[in-house]
């Protein structure tokens, strides 16, 4: 088995914890940063989990540029494509984020075509799953089965839509491509679990607002939630099992509502001022006029989206770690790394 993979987006919260992994299975990693002046604290980062970073090389790539990719993917035997836009507030323009996250997928892939690669693991999102339905569908149980209808502007965010368009464009193209390159799709939840630095993924914004002392209390919402090191392996088991050629996985470990967050976090930390109350729905929308990292979560007001994940357990025997842990470990680590005093 070859044993040299492309990481993209290796500094972000998903991607080191995906690099430590492969590092610790004793892969050679390239990753890509958009710049090279984070690759020494990045593996000073990663070496604090894997002593193997002699393995371990960085690129500077952006993922709109053709060149590069081929380049990069030369001699290469699978990619870890991760990286992708994610803002933490609503972008101006919906193309800022839908551009490059489908030009990026589609320049890796025709690059990955041309070179040889075995596999491509494309990470997606839940999000382009559960989305775009009506009053009437939200409450479902989604599978992989299900699509985002980014047709539906009322219940989709510009983020939901450019995962869900990225990863449409990349079957697209896997269905197209003459050359034996196989592609299999990831789909987390909200990702949660130990946090390595100061530059954090966004999703662990509901753990700190429920300890930093702003919240008085927490919307209606919720969301399956997984812990980063549970996707790292699903990543890596999606990666190498032949089995999982052609499909597409969802990434959860299970459901939570803020509240329950809230709940988990107080009893572990009794002393800290943890949210115990609601917010009204209009509160939260008349909220997220003054906190805009509000906006993206409106579409989750009052509803239950909820997913099975059992196709990934059943086919990789993957055992994601429990909702429970993810939150009482991403914790921790915002507390030992001072985020939050």
């Amino acid at each position: 088995m070859g044993r040299k993979v492309l990481l993209t987006g290796v500094s972000g919260f998903l991607g080191s914890h995906t690099a430590i992994q492969l590092l610790n299975k004793n892969y050679e990693v390239v990753g890509t940063l958009r710049d090279m002046e984070r690759s020494e604290s990045i593996k000073s980062v990663i070496a604090q989990h894997s002593s193997k970073t002699d393995n371990l090389s960085f690129a500077e790539a952006d993922l709109e540029d053709t060149k590069v990719w081929n380049t990069l993917t030369k001699g290469i035997d699978f990619v870890q494509h991760i990286a992708s836009p994610f803002p933490r507030t609503l972008p101006k323009h919906e193309d800022e984020l839908i551009k490059p996250a489908r030009n990026g997928v589609l320049n890796v892939l025709k690059a990955a075509s041309k070179n040889g690669v075995k596999r491509v693991v494309l990470t997606s999102s839940t999000g382009a799953i559960i989305y775009g339905k009506s009053k009437g569908e939200r409450s479902n149980t989604f599978t992989e089965k299900h699509w985002t209808d980014v047709t539906n502007r009322k219940d989709t965010t510009p983020y939901f839509r450019s995962k869900t368009i990225a990863e449409k464009a990349a079957w697209d193209f896997i269905q197209r491509d003459g050359s034996d390159l196989q592609m299999t799709t990831v789909c987390p939840g909200a990702i949660l679990g130990p946090v390595l630095e100061k530059d954090f993924g966004t999703s662990a914004n509901i753990v700190i607002k429920s300890m930093d002392g702003s919240s008085p209390a927490v919307p209606k919402i919720g969301f399956d939630v997984v812990d980063v090191r549970s996707v790292a392996e699903l990543l890596i088991l999606a990666m190498e099992s032949p089995k999982a050629a052609g499909e597409r996985y969802i990434g959860s470990a299970g459901f939570l509502h803020f509240k329950e967050v809230a709940q988990i976090l107080k009893e572990a930390y009794p002393n800290r001022k943890i949210p115990s109350g609601t917010l009204p729905n209009f509160m939260v929308r008349f909220y997220s006029n003054i906190d805009k990292s509000l906006k993206p979560v409106l579409v989750d007001l009052g509803t239950e989206r909820r997913l099975d994940h059992s196709k990934a357990v059943k086919d990789l025997s993957w055992h994601p770690i429990s909702p429970k842990e993810a939150v009482l470990s991403c914790a921790e680590s915002i507390l030992e790394l001072g985020i939050i005093q």
